[in-house]
């Protein structure tokens, strides 16, 4: 297990230190606010396969006994194909408008008897034209540090994910528009190559190693908590 482990979080082989670095799919100068959530500072996003992989790093820890009833509440949305006429129907000013996809990504307790434990819970919903908020959304998945080791890792304030986007009514295009609205701040809009833009399997390689020479890192301890389980009233809240 512990092999498999380190086999699956290896992203980075001999000779790609001289690649150059991913480019970011977005960055953000958090505000230095003691009492905020954590919030995302830099991403890099773009497909894998069939899969959409995300490197996302925080402010501060996302998850654990340090943010207590303040930890990560946030929510990534992705236009699959590009078009603002499917998916989430909001005002058309929107940026978030169009959005066929919503990640939230949420640090989080859960309780089992008279003890409890952190994790990071990894919720994806499929937006569609009926669609009026992402609670509206069909659930594709949910996930989490503990149970999901092949697709969500952390390694300190990086979140490693891979998101399925194979779902048989999510639409595809060479080009994906990514929408981040962090708190008391204007929405950040990307575009990024969609799963329809033939070099998926070879511009990104996370949790797999195959010589890729634009690895993103790699998580050290995948799937391992950081803090053992204690008693504690905290939620995400």
């Amino acid at each position: 297990m512990k092999r498999s482990l380190l086999t699956l979080a290896c992203t980075l082989i001999a000779g790609a230190s001289a690649a150059a670095p991913p480019r970011s799919t977005f960055r953000y100068s958090a505000p230095k606010e003691e009492d905020q959530r954590p919030v995302i500072i830099d991403a890099t996003i773009g497909p894998q396969g069939s899969d959409f992989a995300m490197r996302l790093l925080f402010d501060k820890e996302p998850w654990g006994e340090n943010c207590k009833t303040r930890c990560a509440n946030v929510t990534l949305f992705l236009d699959t194909d590009n078009n603002t006429t499917t998916g989430l129907q909001l005002d058309k000013k929107l940026p978030e408008t169009g959005a066929d996809m919503a990640v939230i990504i949420q640090g989080a307790r859960e309780y089992k008897g008279t003890s409890s434990f952190a994790l990071l819970r990894v919720k994806v919903r499929q937006l569609t034209g009926e669609s009026k908020s992402v609670d509206d959304g069909e659930a594709l998945a949910d996930l989490n540090n503990h149970q999901d080791a092949e697709r969500v890792q952390i390694d300190e304030n990086t979140v490693y994910l891979l998101i399925d986007a194979t779902g048989p009514t999510l639409p595809s295009a060479r080009k994906v528009r990514v929408v981040y609205h962090p708190p008391t701040a204007k929405p950040l809009v990307s575009t990024i190559d969609g799963m329809l833009s033939g070099g998926s399997s070879s511009n990104v390689r996370i949790f797999r190693g195959g010589g890729s020479k634009k690895g993103w890192g790699k998580a050290k301890e995948a799937g391992t908590p950081t803090s053992a389980p204690s008693k504690g009233s905290n939620d995400n809240g």
